[in-house]
C-alpha cells in the first residue's frame, strides 16, 4: 500500500481534530444534564433497590437487617398490593380510553383558524400545569356529598333524588378517572394539534376530490397519518397512568378500604406514611420491594405495547 501524501495526512489530521473538538463541545453541553440525571434519577433508584433485601425503618428507627428475599415473597402474599395492581389497571384503562379520544376530538375542533381557538386551547391546557393539590381540592369541593356543586345541580335538575357519595367505595374510582381526564386531556390535545398541523392540505383536498366524506377522511387519512405521534401519545399516557398517584393521594388517600389504592401510592406510603391507615412506621425494605415489582409490571405492559405497535406497523 503506497504511503499517504503529506498534504492528505495534514488534511486528515485537521478533519479529525475538528471532529474531536465538535464532539468535546457536544459532550460538554450534555455533561451537566448527565450529572444531574445520575445524581437525582439513577443514584436514588439504586439507593432504593439495595433495601429490597433488608428490613429497615429509617435512620431514626432501626439499623438495616438482612432478610434475603423475604420482602419480595411478602409482596406476592400481600392481597392489598394485588388489589392495588387491579385498581391501577382499571384507573389506567379508564383514563387512557377517555383521554385519548377526547383529546383527539378537541384537537380536530380547534385545528382551525377560527377566532378564539387560541383562547380555548389555553383554557383546556391550563389543568395540565395546575398543582395536583389545587386540582384535588377543586374536585373535592365539586364532588362533596352535601355541599358539592355536582350533587346540587343534579338534585336541582331532578336527575337524582338524594346526594351521591362520589368519593365512597362505589363511585370513588370513577371520580378519580374523571379528575385524571380533566387534568391530562389538554396535554395530549397539544400533541394531536402538532400532528394535525403537519398533515398537508393537498392530501386532504385529494381525499375530498375522491369523494371521501368527513368521517372517511378522519378514519382513512387523518388517523393513519397521525400514526407516529399517536404511538408516542399512547406510550406517554401508559407510563403516566401507571405512575400517577397525586390525584389518588389528594382525593381519597387510596380509600375507602383500599378501593382506590394504586401501585405507586401503595409503595410510596411505606417510605412516607400518608395517613393513620397507612404503614405506622416507614418500611424502606418492603417499600423498595413493592416499587420494584410495580416497576416490573409497568415495564412488562410497556414492552407488550411496543411489540403490538411494531407488529401493527409491519402489517400496514
Amino acid at each position: 500500500m503506497p504511503p499517504l501524501s503529506k498534504e492528505f495526512s495534514v488534511d486528515l489530521e485537521i478533519k479529525m481534530n475538528k471532529k474531536v473538538r465538535e464532539n468535546l463541545r457536544s459532550y460538554s453541553l450534555l455533561l451537566p444534564n448527565l450529572i444531574f440525571f445520575i445524581l437525582f434519577s439513577v443514584y436514588p433508584v439504586f439507593w432504593t433497590l439495595k433495601f429490597i433485601f433488608y428490613q429497615y425503618g429509617g435512620y431514626s428507627v432501626s439499623t438495616p437487617k438482612f432478610v434475603g428475599f423475604d420482602n419480595i415473597l411478602r409482596v406476592f402474599r400481600d392481597t392489598t398490593y394485588w388489589q392495588a395492581v387491579k385498581n391501577t389497571f382499571v384507573y389506567a384503562g379508564g383514563k387512557i380510553l377517555l383521554t385519548i379520544p377526547l383529546a383527539f376530538f378537541l384537537a380536530m375542533i380547534l385545528n382551525t383558524k377560527r377566532k378564539g381557538n387560541g383562547l380555548f386551547q389555553s383554557i383546556i391546557f391550563i389543568p395540565t400545569i395546575m398543582s395536583a393539590a389545587v386540582m384535588g381540592l377543586v374536585f373535592y369541593l365539586l364532588f362533596n356529598v352535601y355541599s358539592g356543586q355536582i350533587n346540587t345541580y343534579l338534585l336541582d335538575l331532578g336527575i337524582i333524588s338524594r346526594p351521591i357519595n362520589w368519593l365512597g367505595r362505589e363511585h370513588a374510582m370513577k371520580t378519580l378517572i374523571i379528575t385524571a381526564v380533566w387534568g391530562g386531556v389538554g396535554n395530549y390535545m397539544v400533541y394531536f394539534l402538532a400532528g394535525l398541523q403537519q398533515i398537508s392540505e393537498e392530501v386532504l383536498e385529494s381525499a375530498r376530490l375522491d369523494g371521501a366524506n368527513r368521517l372517511q377522511m378522519i378514519w382513512y387519512v387523518t388517523i393513519p397519518m397521525l400514526g407516529p405521534i399517536l404511538k408516542v401519545i399512547l406510550m406517554l399516557s401508559i407510563t403516566a397512568a401507571f405512575s400517577d398517584m397525586s390525584n389518588v393521594m389528594v382525593l381519597t388517600e387510596g380509600g375507602p378500604t383500599n378501593a382506590t389504592m394504586v401501585m405507586a401510592l401503595y409503595g410510596y406510603q411505606f417510605f412516607f406514611p400518608i395517613s393513620a391507615s397507612a404503614a405506622v412506621n416507614p418500611q424502606y425494605g418492603y417499600g423498595a420491594a413493592v416499587s420494584f415489582v410495580s416497576a416490573l409490571i409497568a415495564g412488562v405492559v410497556t414492552v407488550l405495547y411496543l411489540k403490538v405497535s411494531k407488529k401493527l406497523d409491519e402489517n400496514v
